[in-house]
């Protein structure tokens, strides 16, 4: 198979991973699996034309100047600090980012920051802290109550073997302890895991063009493959960014679970699977005439454009049933992993963000994550071990 081919969104991706990490080039070539060299020569290309748009050279600083530095170095390092901050706020927060959650991580966090540093970091006000701060005397009352109210929920609950939902649990609360709102028992309830048995509603995910003509299924649900690039699978994610979306698309090899190929765009139009196809040819050395592409059936994959892709490239497809997740299990794993590992107590404010965080995740999931399906190695390392199998049967 010849060398990789990266595309330029991956080259993009590597240059920004190198400048704002601060780590050396060889040592974020091995995290990506590129040639040291390679990534060497686009950080200076990269370098080189940001050089090339400034103008002129650079004389002596002024004193103006060397002040100005200096102030722009204080604020570089505030900016660093609240990152730091908000990177922690997240682990603390799992999740929960409501304001109480807020002033206590302040409360926790004051000695080493300083209330003004978190406040301003956190997006609230000082004084509102310090009012929290008087006001935890009555907050300890309202929680002891709350503790009690809910030991009867529980109760209730168990009684029923989990059969009550929120307004039977509530009705038999107000039959035994007297009146108490629906909504602080839904809230407890919530808090606390308890949910009464009832039916689950399947979401649609996957809306179909049914215009085209859909491609067999190829796969049966049996996610495996004897070696790589035989079997390929994929499918496309939300993930929320600020107060808008961005949307991902990924090509996972079936036998090493291994993410070949991506795509990260503001739409969620054909072009974002083709685009995630064709990273993963380039990635594979540009020769995968008979690779199986498995995905369901959204439009995005029965338009023409990614047909013809696949075709270009020697690509069979092959699609799952409409609304069946399990047609494509291997894929949607996939991205709860991704939601759980990389989504859970984060929040994005900026596509660049985002980009920065996805790459840098699935280039660690590649070559560091260790996989129980595969006898937890990482998907990377599983890909080492069979072609070292496979020569070490090719010399017997």
């Amino acid at each position: 198979m010849g060398a990789a081919r990266y595309s330029g969104e991956f080259k993009r991706d590597a240059v920004a991973l190198v400048e704002s990490s601060g780590r050396r080039i060889p040592s974020v070539a091995r995290e990506l699996g590129v040639n040291p060299e390679s990534l060497r020569q686009w950080v200076q290309r990269s370098r080189a034309a940001a050089g090339a748009s400034g103008a002129g050279g650079e004389g002596p600083m002024t004193a103006a100047e060397r002040e100005e530095l200096r102030r722009l170095r204080r604020q570089v390092r505030e900016l660093e600090l609240e990152k730091e901050i908000l990177r922690k706020a997240a682990a603390y927060f799992q999740g929960d980012g409501s304001m109480t959650g807020r002033w206590r991580f302040i409360s926790d966090h004051r000695t080493l920051y300083g209330v003004q540093r978190l406040c301003r970091a956190l997006g609230v006000s000082a004084s509102g802290f310090y009012q929290w701060i008087q006001a935890a005397p009555a907050r300890a009352a309202r929680k002891a109550a709350e503790d009690e109210l809910a030991a009867r929920i529980e109760e209730i609950h168990g009684e029923t073997n989990g059969a009550y939902g929120v307004p039977r649990v509530t009705r038999e609360l107000r039959e035994r302890h007297g009146p108490v709102n629906h909504k602080r028992v839904a809230r407890l309830m919530r808090e606390r895991g308890l949910v009464g048995r009832h039916l689950r509603r399947t979401v649609r995910t996957t809306v179909a063009d049914r215009s085209v003509p859909p491609a067999p299924d190829l796969v049966g649900r049996d996610f495996t493959a004897a070696a790589p690039d035989t079997r390929w699978c994929g499918d496309i994610t939300y993930l929320p960014v600020g107060g808008s979306w961005m949307y991902l698309a990924t090509v996972i090899d079936m036998h090493s679970r291994r993410v070949v190929g991506w795509s990260l765009a503001e739409h969620m139009r054909a072009g974002l699977v083709v685009d995630a196809v064709r990273s993963a040819v380039g990635v594979r050395g540009g020769d995968v005439r008979g690779v199986v592409f498995h995905s369901d059936r959204g439009a995005q994959y029965t338009s023409a454009a990614f047909a013809d892709a696949c075709r270009s490239h020697g690509i069979r497809r092959s699609m799952g049933r409409v609304g069946s997740s399990y047609d494509n299990a291997l894929a949607e794993s996939f991205f709860a992993t991704l939601k759980r590992e990389l989504l859970y107590g984060s929040r994005w404010l900026t596509r660049s963000q985002a980009r920065a965080e996805v790459f840098s995740w699935l280039a660690w999931y590649n070559r560091r994550r260790r996989h129980s399906a595969l006898g937890y190695l990482s998907p990377a390392d599983f890909e080492h071990q069979t072609s070292t199998m496979d020569n070490l049967g090719l010399v017997a």
